[in-house]
């Protein structure tokens, strides 16, 4: 239960933090492409969320400094914050002006840990402070967002890091075209298809280490003690399945069965927590049909080191369900700064990885596989994209592979073969 703080002390709080903060400019950071969506001038709430340790703070601090504006910043995941009241957040931001002076802005890291946290933006935004936030629950936030702040908040998804920025970190030319510098690119793209985009992975030798404490801080503090789960075993058990299956079709009641979970209802409650915490991003089957795209659901893992770099994952190599995931969190970037949809198609006589909608216009449709070279692998996923263009009308077709150039052409429908590496780069 939340109780008072003395002001002293949320004092001392703030101004380490603040101290912490400014450090940062010491260090090198990679540039977002998700920075331009964040409108520092907008009347509304500017909301960051995305999975844990994704880089949401990061890409905040980067767009409030470049902009030179003044600003204040809390941190709400720190740990002496977080018994904090609702009612206290009024003397936060006494003491934030204290310490800063006459501010323009201010900045709240992970702002759902504190009850009613919405109110209090609210009115700060009617005082016409300029209000830039992070979450890593997609429902604490956007949900009050949607309900408490309407047309007051705009959502901002940021992943970890794309192909691009991993090779920006590394320092690895993603432009030059010559033989070195191609097979310097493919050697890296190697690389963050095994290893993956979270920031703080590129610094740390311990991968397995990370990744476990990770999942764990998501299952058993985002999760397990937000939503009161009663049967934990069961429910890290079905996480820790899913994460080592993914990219998988779900049925909610053969997950209730296998876990010994009490109904049907509470696994799909659980799936739900799973993707609202980030750790999975789920898409429908396409279909002009509404009941049909609810049944289903496909679920990825919101990062490639989350398919294995954890304790007993026994996901392996398979790097064909990993250039899929790969090509997944690419197409999600994208779709939400353009306001699209994915979908993934499953007919009797074919599949199709996905469907990139914008409304109800099909865009494109995209198949993934690592290695073509088999005549009957390559025979299936040309049906799977001939299958998508009959039932969509797309003619823009795309095979995604490991290292193939090429285009094929059936009748008159061609179809562009090229590696992910350099797909993820256009």
């Amino acid at each position: 239960m939340s109780q008072l703080i003395d002001k002293r002390d949320i004092e001392a709080i703030l101004l380490d933090q603040r101290e912490e903060l400014y450090n940062r400019k010491r260090k090198n950071f990679c540039r977002r492409a998700e920075e331009i969506l964040v409108d520092l001038d907008s009347p509304q709430a500017q909301a960051v969320i995305g999975v844990r340790r994704s880089g949401k703070s990061t890409l905040c601090f980067l767009t409030l400094e470049n902009a030179h504006v003044n600003y204040g910043y809390v941190d709400f995941d720190d740990e002496r914050l977080s018994e904090i009241s609702a009612s206290q957040l009024n003397d936060v931001l006494e003491i934030l002006y204290k310490i800063n002076g006459e501010m323009t802005h201010l900045f709240f890291d992970e702002i759902q840990n504190v009850d009613k946290w919405y109110l209090f933006v609210n009115r700060l935004l009617r005082a016409n402070l300029h209000i830039v936030l992070t979450g890593s629950n997609a429902k604490l936030l956007s949900g009050e967002l949607a309900t408490h702040l309407t047309g007051r908040a705009k959502q901002i998804h940021l992943y970890p890091f794309s192909f691009r920025e991993y090779c920006e970190m590394k320092g690895t030319d993603v432009e030059g075209q010559s033989t070195r510098l191609k097979a310097l690119r493919s050697a890296r793209f190697d690389e963050y298809l095994h290893n993956g985009g979270f920031p703080e992975l590129l610094l740390i030798k311990d991968s397995r280490t990370y990744v476990k404490d990770l999942v764990d801080n998501i299952l058993r503090r985002d999760i397990e003690q937000r939503y009161s789960i009663v049967y934990k075993s069961s429910f890290e058990q079905m996480a820790q399945h899913l994460l080592n299956i993914a990219p998988t079709k779900i049925v909610a009641k053969d997950l209730a069965a296998i876990f010994h979970i009490k109904s049907e209802h509470t696994a799909k409650n659980y799936l739900d927590y799973l993707k609202q915490s980030f750790v999975l991003i789920g898409i429908c089957k396409y279909s002009t049909k509404s009941k049909i795209r609810i049944t289903q659901e496909k679920v990825y893992p919101i990062d490639v080191s989350l398919m294995n770099w954890r304790e007993n994952a026994m996901a392996g190599e398979n790097l064909g369900w990993r250039l899929e995931t790969v090509v997944l969190l690419a197409l999600m970037r994208k779709c939400k700064m353009n306001g699209w949809d994915i979908y993934y198609l499953d007919e009797r006589s074919g599949e199709c990885d996905f469907i990139v909608c914008n409304g109800g216009n099909v865009i494109e449709a995209i198949q993934v596989s690592f290695n073509i070279s088999n005549p009957k692998t390559f025979k299936r996923e040309i049906k799977g994209l001939l299958l998508a263009a009959k039932k969509s009308g797309c003619r823009n077709l795309t095979l995604l592979t490991d290292h193939n150039y090429g285009t094929h052409i059936v009748d008159d429908i061609s179809i562009n073969i090229l590696p992910v590496s350099d797909w993820v780069l256009q």
